[in-house]
């Protein structure tokens, strides 16, 4: 017969079985939307967040749906689908400049999953939003007599990237170097991964105009797209788009291309915030989670 103490023992491990169950059930129900929304895309996204493992441990495998239980057996898990659940959580349902807690609240992801210090002000200076559309840009030239046949270092790049076309206008700070035997790395890659925001409508541009464009120049930016976690170390080349049509920045071929944003009727939303690299340490290009 179980004496005193086995007794308690049983009794406490009830009360803790039923708190575990309770707490899951509260969490599957109050983020029902969310696991519903990865659920449909669980084929690209594998499987819940931190709190979908949470879910998927015992005892209540039952109310969660059968793909999130398939996919964690059989498929690694992507650090991405952490940081497209955490987004969901925090971003607005309308795309919409973020206020003040949500801007911080993304700000918290985004150090926290990359590693690194985002900021949607510095130096006093802001854009107008940190969460728009992303329109496609073409290929700039970056040095003189740069062409759209002699711009890509592969052949594979050419075939890809070509149909973009090449710009009839300079960037805003003109070529990236002086002739193609001076470019450096640095320079190209700039090209290659740059983007275009809204400098003309940032707060106080009109009032401090030769200081917002020192800052903006070739200024590191982290842009995220949040439906499927992918992002990039970009650098800002240019201003635009104009505020008429509807987007709020540009995208080089290959920026749009790495993030899978697309233009028109299917155009999407990303994130994109300052980064603080001041030694320069940071490269330009896709970030690998």
């Amino acid at each position: 017969m179980p004496n005193k103490s086995s007794r308690s023992y049983v009794h406490l491990k009830k009360l803790w079985t039923k708190k575990h169950e309770d707490l899951q059930k509260e969490l599957f129900t109050k983020h029902k939307d969310a696991f519903d929304w990865l659920e449909s895309n669980s084929k690209q996204l594998i499987v819940g967040s931190a709190a979908g493992l949470y879910l998927l441990t015992s005892p209540i495998l039952s109310e969660i749906p059968h793909t999130f239980e398939a996919a964690a057996q059989t498929v690694p898990f992507d650090k991405k689908v952490f940081l497209i659940y955490d987004l969901k959580n925090v971003l607005p349902s309308e795309v919409r400049p973020l206020n003040l807690e949500e801007e911080q609240k993304v700000m918290e992801v985004l150090d926290r999953t990359f590693g690194m210090s985002v900021k949607a002000e510095m130096s006093g200076i802001r854009l107008n939003t940190q969460y728009g559309f992303i329109g496609q840009e073409q290929h700039l030239a970056r040095f003189p007599g740069d062409n759209i046949y002699s711009h890509f270092d592969t052949p594979e790049d050419q075939q890809r990237y070509l149909k973009y076309g090449m710009a009839p206008g300079l960037s805003a700070w003109r070529y990236f170097a002086d002739s193609k035997e001076t470019m450096t790395k640095e320079d190209s890659d700039r090209e290659k991964y740059y983007i275009a925001v809204q400098t003309f409508l940032a707060p106080g541009f009109n009032e401090n105009r030769s200081r917002y464009v020192e800052f903006f120049k070739y200024r590191k930016m982290l842009v995220v797209n949040p439906e499927n976690g992918k992002a990039m170390i970009v650098d800002v080349a240019d201003a635009g788009p104009a505020e008429w049509t509807g987007k709020h920045l540009g995208g080089s071929p290959e920026v749009m291309s790495y993030l899978e944003r697309y233009d028109g009727s299917q155009k999407g939303p990303v994130l994109y915030f300052f980064i603080d690299d001041p030694e320069n340490k940071l490269k330009l290009g896709p970030i690998s989670l």
